[in-house]
């Protein structure tokens, strides 16, 4: 994965963010392992969510195996510059993070569930970065859909936060705030440890289990 250094680990300014394009840049028209549109609209009983936390290779592997999730892409989200590439991303100058959308189904899989699956997959106290993958583009938020999205995310950070503190941890500097515009990533990101079983992934957790659907 790209590695930054510290210097891109401030938020560029709106008149400062690079320029981008008013096309999308080309991505994968079907998900590698289930063979669905990945640009499917929302099918109705479902659900989708957004979250950012390191590396997105990783992160999307996290959330295609868990029962219950339908769709899963990765993308650009949260920063200035519109249709960006993973290139101009990596300059820090975009003020986009690297996140994961996804489809679920709430009959098989509660979003409480998927709140859990991300506080305990990654450390949510390090602000701009994620292990050794430093930068903007790797920090920890969550992207609500939904005012109830919203509540639990912000439930769910309180009760988190307790045990982390207790574990001997920071404080979390997860963001949490309304979805903004999703921006698919090239093709070849796309289920890239699908793709390529042996690639890199730093994603990992504290160790400290998260409650769910216990609210602070």
């Amino acid at each position: 994965m790209f590695f930054l250094n510290r210097s891109k680990s401030a938020m560029v300014a709106p008149e400062d963010a690079l320029p981008g394009r008013a096309t999308p840049i080309p991505t994968a028209e079907t998900h590698f392992l289930s063979g669905r549109p990945l640009q499917a609209a929302v099918p109705e009983g479902m659900e989708q969510a957004m979250f950012g936390m390191g590396c997105f290779w990783g992160v999307e592997r996290l959330f295609w195996e868990l029962d219950g999730v339908w769709l899963t892409m990765v993308g650009y989200a949260g920063g200035y510059t519109p249709n960006p590439s993973y290139q101009e991303v990596c300059t820090g100058k975009t003020g986009h993070n690297e996140v994961v959308r996804l489809i679920f189904e709430p009959a098989r899989i509660s979003y409480d569930r998927l709140l859990k699956a991300f506080w305990e997959g990654h450390d949510p106290t390090q602000g701009m970065r994620q292990g050794n993958d430093m930068g903007t583009q790797y920090r920890s938020g969550i992207y609500t859909y939904s005012e109830a999205q919203a509540d639990a995310a912000e439930q769910s950070r309180g009760a988190f936060a307790e045990r982390l503190r207790a574990a001997g941890y920071g404080p979390i500097t997860t963001e949490i705030r309304p979805a903004p515009e999703f921006y698919y990533a090239e093709d070849y990101h796309q289920q890239y440890l699908a793709k390529n079983p042996g690639g890199y992934c730093g994603l990992a957790g504290t160790g400290v289990t998260c409650p769910e659907g216990v609210r602070a």
